[in-house]
């Protein structure tokens, strides 16, 4: 059983991870932002949590209620990815990345939940850098190669 600081712990860390990418998502007028991608974040880690929890006592049904969950929270979480993505009147798609946002959250909400601290260290930095560095890397690149500017 794990302690309260354990589990303040692995939630808010879900939570706060959530909300940057979902700061970084709202300052760019895109459709979810910190709440959205905050309780994704907390609820995939809560899921998580709650397998572990009642899972309890036996290591073959501890990894095979946990796989369920992992499958579950990511294949569900595709659902609200899916609403954010759409087709203007030029037929070009919007709302990839912040799909892509949506799932990765809910990735590291799960990482969260299961306390696995290395994967969130490693894969916080490279996420932000994506977001932050990304879209100026694009247009950088599309200007130097003459590719038409999509934003």
């Amino acid at each position: 059983m794990i302690g309260y600081t354990e589990i303040f712990l692995r939630l808010g860390l879900a939570t706060l991870v959530g909300g940057a990418v979902g700061l970084n998502r709202d300052l760019h007028g895109k459709p979810t932002g910190i709440r959205t991608l905050g309780l994704v974040g907390l609820g995939s880690a809560l899921a998580m949590m709650a397998s572990l929890d009642l899972a309890s006592g036996n290591a073959v049904n501890d990894l095979n209620a946990s796989s369920r969950v992992i499958q579950g929270v990511l294949a569900g979480i595709g659902f609200l990815g899916a609403g954010v993505i759409v087709r203007n009147q030029t037929s070009h798609i919007q709302g990839l990345t912040t799909a892509a946002c949506i799932w990765w959250t809910a990735a590291i909400g799960v990482l969260c939940g299961l306390g696995a601290w290395r994967p969130i260290a490693v894969a916080l930095p490279l996420a932000l850098l994506i977001l932050l560095a990304g879209g100026p890397l694009e247009k950088a690149l599309r200007s130097r190669f003459g590719q038409p500017d999509d934003d």
